[in-house]
Formats: C-alpha cells, structure tokens, sequence
C-alpha cells in the first residue's frame, strides 16, 4: 500500500495544482499535523481513501474548523485494512497554546493507552506531530524539543514506523527525512512524503 505522510506545510502540488488522478494510487493518507484543516477535508474529498491525522501545535482551529470527513487518531488505535496507527500529537509546551504537553504529560498520555495497546496486540505505525527527543528534534530550541516517551513505546511495541512533523526540513537543520530507532524506521513528513507499506 502506498501512504502519503503529510505534515507543517501545504503542498501547493497536491492542492493549488491539483490535477483529477494524482492520488489514485494511495491508499492512505497520514497527516502529522499544522496543516490547514481545508486542505486535510479536500484532500480526503479528492482521495479514494481515508485521511487520519493527529493535533499540531498550530491546530488550535480545528474546534472551529474540523476536517470534515476525516479521522482524528488522537490517543486511540485507528485501524485501516490491518494497519494498526497509535496517534500522540502535539508538541512540547513552550506557551499556552494548545496541544503542547510537558515530558511528564505525554508519559501519561502513552501509560493510559496501555490497555488499548494491549487489546489491539501492539500497533505498526506510530503517527506524531513532535519526533523523538534527540532523533530528529532540535533541543537547542524549546519549542522544537521532541519527546523522550516515544522511545519508550517504540523501545516496547516495535512498530514498523513512527510519522511525525513539526521540524520543518526546509528550516536548515540538516536532518534527514530517514532515520531509524530500535529498527522502527522514523520518516519526517514535511510538506509531503509517499512511502510504501
């Protein structure tokens, strides 16, 4: 199956020149956050497949404005065609804008899916706004720290990806779209990534 992995930036590709077809071959589309909720609900009207998505630290209009017709994977196991997606969006808490959690309030986040983690069998992709602390973050900048609870889920669960945004590739951090923790192989989705499954 192909995913689209989309997140931080609209792709003027897939919405300003959007031509009928050019998502035919997806099958499923995860959006890791700060993307304009008109752009998520035209994306799942022009797809023949769902769209799922999790909070970014910029998503605070969603309430007002949801992405109709999509699915939110927000502390729950979302399964689509036996992929099972664990979603934990947001950010680390550098004002008071919402979806920003300290380290301590995603610990909790991931210790109270336990149960749900345990009745899906685990899960094979994990779907985040924020990456990893020290794995694709940047700790020199309080509101681009990642968070050290996912190493802990994917330390225990192995899933075969983690998704995630939030640290813009295009911002010059030299951080590759790749990279790989405990055999979980990590994708940035920055503006737009296609992927195989």
């Amino acid at each position: 199956m192909k995913i689209l992995a989309i997140a931080d930036e609209e792709d003027k590709y897939l919405w300003d020149y959007y031509r009928p077809g050019m998502l035919d071959d997806i099958g499923l589309i995860l959006s890791a956050g700060d993307l304009d909720p008109r752009y998520l609900s035209f994306l799942v009207t022009m797809a023949r497949c769902p769209v799922v998505y999790v909070h970014g630290n910029h998503d605070g209009n969603y309430s007002d404005i949801p992405p109709e017709g999509c699915d939110c994977a927000e502390d729950r196991v979302y399964v689509y065609q036996g992929i099972r997606i664990l979603g934990l969006g947001g950010s680390i808490r550098y004002n008071p804008g919402p979806h920003q959690y300290t380290q301590r309030e995603m610990e909790r986040r991931a210790a109270r899916l336990r149960w749900k983690l345990h009745r899906s069998k685990g899960f094979d992709i994990l779907l985040t706004h924020s990456p990893i602390y020290q794995l694709g973050d940047d700790p020199s900048s309080p509101s681009h720290t990642g968070f050290a609870a996912f190493r802990s889920v994917i330390e225990k669960y192995h899933p075969k990806y983690m998704v995630h945004g939030h640290v813009h590739l295009n911002y010059g951090y030299q951080i590759p779209r790749w990279q790989e923790y405990e055999g979980t192989k990590v994708l940035n989705a920055f503006q737009r990534y296609v992927f195989e499954y």
